[in-house]
């Protein structure tokens, strides 16, 4: 017999599976470490105590094991999650996943009512319940995150409501905005994140639990009493969907995704702004890093390895989503796969907020440089033109007058504001000295005073709107 077939001696293999009784010989060393979750499953330790709990709780009210029974299993659970939380709970390769380590540690501190927790369950059903219980709560962690990542960039809108920058098209200086307004379109982004993520959440909270292995079981089981104990907010109303479904575990991935690549566009924005071609912001030192050759340097490390973590997430949902598209009903090992793909999309959002709640809490706006930047490229010619047509010129011919003023301007190497009086009244009669008050920066943005306009007072107004959304987030908790 060859070495790889010799697994008698393997210490993977000196205790016996719980679900052995069918084989007549143990799994390879090997293909027990392939095929082993363990290593990555663990972190639904508690949910799964939490799910085992519930369980045993309804089968005791349904009469299939005792109150004895339960009060081992409540017991033997408090030792185990003790454990879990101090470090020194003994995780084994050879019982391949959560579910099994926990059981065998709970059978091995209570005997047999540790056998009987696992009556009419599956780890099809189980690992369904753990992963839904456990992306539940890293979902309201993400929105907490998203919440204070709003609330960071709302008070950089309220120290910065008048700030003027140049607004972009194209990377092209477009018309002048304030620096506030362009915190608060990033405030909106966000919030359309977390009305996903929370929308999300009510598809995640539904029980899989009690659809055993695919197509129930024959114990008269009450699942909508174990959900309601888990919170649960409804119950999989089809069997072989309930332990196959990953629908919301593609949708997290989707959600990650999106988050992730409104934060990779901010990031792009801090890159260039960072920049000293642009010369617009000043990071915090923590979140930078320098050069090992040049000294000079102050990198927007965060920023960067942001930007480039969004495919990383984006990695996640290809994953999963080709994990799932040819398995069919109902479950199948391919979905052990699921797991990782999740765990990196949480770990890495989870870890992108924190980061830029603290990095954006300390940026600092050059204001100077934005509004001296802001000047380039002719920003007021629309502006210019729409003072035409409040004077009786039709848009399309103040459109050509102003293109010959900005060409104009160009010659003379100076900005609109900067033409005499009677050069530009040469352009057009009905321009008189009241239209350098909208030629100049600060006279643009006022002059968008309406909703969802760049202007500051409109900004102000966003900003205690934002703020009074806070505070009823804040009492509703």
């Amino acid at each position: 017999m060859s070495q790889a077939q010799d697994n008698s001696n393997d210490p993977l293999h000196a205790k016996k599976k719980a679900w052995s009784g069918r084989f007549s010989e143990p799994v390879d060393a090997f293909v027990l470490r392939y095929t082993a979750s363990v290593d990555f499953d663990k972190r639904m330790a508690l949910v799964d105590i939490e799910g085992s709990l519930a369980h045993a709780a309804m089968l005791t009210k349904i009469g299939v094991i005792s109150e004895k029974d339960l009060e081992d299993i409540r017991r033997g659970m408090t030792q185990i999650r003790e454990e879990i939380l101090a470090g020194t709970f003994e995780w084994q390769l050879e019982l391949e996943d959560v579910h099994l380590n926990i059981e065998a540690r709970l059978t091995a501190l209570i005997g047999d009512a540790g056998k009987r927790l696992h009556t009419g369950r599956s780890r099809n059903d189980q690992v369904a319940t753990d992963i839904r219980l456990y992306l539940r709560g890293e979902i309201d962690e993400i929105v907490n995150r998203i919440e204070h990542l709003q609330e960071v960039l709302v008070a950089q809108a309220g120290k910065h409501w008048n700030t003027i920058m140049p607004g972009f098209t194209h990377m092209q200086v477009a018309q002048p905005v304030t620096f506030g307004h362009h915190m608060l379109a990033y405030t909106e982004m966000l919030e359309r994140d977390r009305q996903r993520f929370l929308d999300l959440r009510r598809r995640v909270n539904t029980s899989p639990l009690g659809a055993a292995a695919l197509a129930g079981t024959t114990y008269p089981i009450d699942r909508e009493y174990s959900a309601k104990l888990l919170g649960f907010e409804a119950v999989a109303q089809n069997s072989l969907d309930a332990v196959s479904d990953r629908d919301f575990a593609i949708e997290f991935c989707s959600a990650a995704s999106i988050i992730m690549m409104h934060i990779s566009r901010l990031s792009e924005e801090l890159v260039v702004w960072m920049s000293q071609r642009f010369g617009f912001i000043k990071l915090p030192d923590r979140f930078t890093t320098g050069s090992s050759i040049m000294p000079q340097k102050k990198n927007p490390d965060v920023p960067e390895t942001a930007r480039g973590k969004s495919g990383r997430v984006y990695g996640d949902l290809i994953a999963m989503l080709t994990l799932m598209k040819g398995t069919p009903l109902a479950y199948n090992k391919d979905f052990q796969e699921d797991k990782e793909p999740v765990f990196d999309a949480i770990d890495t959002v989870k870890d992108t907020l924190r980061a830029f709640c603290d990095m954006m809490a300390g940026i600092e706006p050059q204001a100077e440089t934005m509004h001296r930047a802001a000047q380039m490229g002719f920003p007021t010619a629309t502006d210019l033109a729409d003072y035409l047509v409040r004077h009786g010129v039709p848009f399309r011919t103040a459109h050509d007058i102003v293109g010959q003023t900005v060409r104009e301007a160009s010659d003379r190497g100076c900005g609109l504001e900067e033409l005499p009086l009677e050069t530009l009244k040469s352009f057009s009669p009905v321009i008189e000295e009241d239209v350098y008050d909208v030629l100049r920066l600060e006279g643009s943005v006022q002059a968008r005073n309406h909703l969802g306009g760049t202007a500051p007072e409109q900004v102000r107004k966003q900003v205690e709107r934002w703020e009074k959304i806070f505070a009823e987030r804040s009492a509703n908790k």
